[in-house]
């Protein structure tokens, strides 16, 4: 399969035949069914992960086969018009998802693990995948090939961001049992590893350090999160120019401690919502 797809990316055709759109269902197939990812663990990498550049060409095909085509319900009184390549995904009970009333969307394409949980209005998209036990809360995004880990819970309102191009770039990788608290926002591949807590309102991307206040250290890009950190939204002062004459701070994460018992006991909470 990675062969046929990377050949038909690659060398554009003049025009897309049945074979193409076969082997494009096939490997949607295997999105759906997790057999396939984006990314994925890799010991070898100093993340932890690989990007599988070929799933991100395969999902970048099926946007450009598929025709604008309408999938509305109702298309007087609500239209919905997409690629057809791409519509909602089936999910069935047997699948062992909760997806409570309420206007979420979760696109073709993507791996929902059993036991996840999803409160509306929430959105996932095509080529993330969301593990087992997952709790996505309303208003969350999780963007197209963005990984979950287990039992991790992606609070109202926070984005998780997604990327497709280029295509060798990792995307953002939140790893088990991770908390992301309310109105967060984790971009541009930033690796959070397992067990770590990010308070309300916490933004990370390539851009802006992380300070470790336990460990003495500053976090740059290529961003890591380490595994069982407590990071919470705070800020620096600006120490030259004009920014230190008028007393000007600016926004950084800082890791104020590491996960303990006490900090376990406090998001306990979070499974009696499962």
């Amino acid at each position: 399969m990675q062969t046929a797809i990377e050949q038909v990316f690659d060398n554009k055709p003049d025009q897309y035949t049945p074979e193409h759109f076969t082997l494009f269902a096939k490997f949607k197939a295997a999105l759906n069914a997790g057999e396939i990812r984006a990314a994925e663990p890799d010991a070898t990498q100093p993340s932890g992960w690989r990007v599988n550049g070929w799933v991100k060409k395969g999902i970048l095909l099926g946007f450009r086969i598929g025709g604008i085509v309408d999938m509305s319900v109702d298309p007087n009184r609500q239209p919905f018009l997409d690629k057809s390549t791409y519509p909602v995904r089936h999910i069935g009970l047997a699948d062992g998802i909760r997806i409570v009333p309420g206007g979420s969307s979760i696109r073709d394409g993507c791996f929902i693990g059993r036991g996840v949980t999803c409160m509306p209005p929430m959105y996932i998209n095509a080529g993330a995948y969301v593990s087992d036990g997952t709790m996505v809360d309303s208003h969350a995004l999780i963007g197209s090939c963005a990984q979950i880990g287990r039992n991790c819970h992606i609070s109202a309102a926070s984005q998780i961001g997604g990327v497709l191009e280029p295509v060798g770039a990792l995307p953002v990788i939140i790893e088990d049992d991770v908390l992301i608290g309310g109105n967060c926002g984790v971009y541009e591949g930033v690796v959070v590893k397992k067990q770590a807590v990010l308070g309300s309102g916490t933004i990370l991307n390539q851009s802006t350090p992380v300070y470790d206040l336990v460990r003495g250290e500053v976090y740059k890009a290529p961003l890591i999160i380490p595994e069982g950190a407590v990071v919470v939204a705070g800020s620096r002062a600006v120490t030259s120019g004009p920014g230190k004459d008028w007393g000007i701070s600016i926004y950084t994460p800082v890791i104020v401690k590491y996960r303990d018992e006490k900090t376990g006991t406090r998001i306990q909470l979070e499974d009696l919502l499962r």
